[in-house]
């Protein structure tokens, strides 16, 4: 590996400018275009899922906007922690309103990433400071939704929708990432790495580093950096529940979320792509189930217990 080990690849990597973006090829054009005429450009809002280069596309159209102002000229914020509307008002409002300028600097830049986190009413705040500073500031919105934002807001900004990253893309980017590190890596692992991370190239790179961390980048290492062997606990919970052995089920599920440290996330996503394995259920029904109980944890539900009434109502769906 090389001699800079103390950063993550994920920064260490992160691209600059929107001509090294993996992919993303029409928006990059639409913006690149966007940044010739700066003062032209609007509020824009970036939606799609994570991974997908929404942040990293906003901080390089800062660069290039901005210049070597860039940090003194933009405002990031991830919006998940700012939800209440005492933030929206104290902490983009103080910014916004600021009227320092540089002949250079076209505006000031506020990135305000996963913008469909915030509240209704701070969304409602957010869409008056933007009407009011729209003279000295623009907004860069990211969601991994657009469903998450108001109509108020979309109508205000130019949409900008990215899509999953092509495996071919990311495993070649992540292939150059182990050359330019000196990392021995077979093709198979890499494209482990890819279909494991769903296509998020932040949590690719961080898996990657993670893998190289321990040794060479192959399908053993892979396996036990990732705890794929855990999937299968996941299925086997599944089909005690609809055995009935609720509680064994839920031991099993602590044991997941707190020993092994599996997101919430994976535990339903691995629960819906293995559902058709499973005997003596229903499958329509539990699909239904499961994504009921994936709403209400994008709603900030207690993950242990819906993820225990889960189980419960999987258990009723037993044929």
């Amino acid at each position: 590996m090389s001699d800079d080990s103390s950063l993550m690849w994920v920064e260490k990597y992160r691209p600059k400018l929107l001509t090294e973006m993996v992919d993303q090829k029409d928006i990059v054009e639409r913006l690149s275009a966007m940044v010739k005429k700066p003062y032209e450009m609007p509020h824009l809002l970036f939606t799609g899922p994570p991974g997908s280069g929404k942040t990293t596309v906003a901080t390089c159209l800062a660069r290039q906007l901005l210049g070597d102002y860039w940090r003194d000229f933009t405002l990031e914020l991830n919006a998940s922690d700012e939800r209440r509307i005492e933030d929206v008002r104290q902490r983009i409002k103080v910014f916004a309103r600021h009227t320092d300028r540089r002949a250079e600097v076209p505006f000031r830049l506020i990135i305000l990433d996963e913008a469909d986190s915030m509240t209704s009413d701070a969304q409602t705040a957010l869409r008056r400071i933007m009407e009011e500073y729209s003279r000295t500031t623009r907004f860069i919105l990211t969601a991994n939704y657009s469903t998450g934002i108001i109509e108020p807001i979309q109508s205000r900004c130019a949409v900008f929708r990215f899509t999953r990253l092509p495996d071919a893309e990311v495993v070649s980017y992540l292939e150059e990432i182990c050359r330019k590190e000196g990392v021995k890596c077979s093709r198979e692992a890499i494209e482990m790495i890819y279909e494991l991370s769903d296509g998020d190239l932040r949590r690719a790179m961080n898996q990657l580093q993670a893998t190289a961390s321990v040794g060479d980048v192959t399908e053993a290492n892979v396996k036990r950096v990732f705890g794929v062997s855990k999937r299968a606990s996941v299925k086997e919970m599944v089909q005690l529940a609809i055995r009935g052995e609720f509680k064994r089920a839920r031991e099993l599920l602590t044991e997941l979320m707190r020993v092994y440290g599996m997101p919430e996330a994976d535990i339903l996503k691995y629960m819906y792509q293995d559902l058709n394995e499973i005997k003596g259920i229903d499958h329509a029904k539990a699909a239904r189930v499961i994504a009921d109980y994936d709403f209400r944890l994008l709603q900030g539900a207690h993950a242990d217990i819906q993820l225990s009434a889960l189980l419960s109502e999987l258990s009723a769906l037993n044929e």
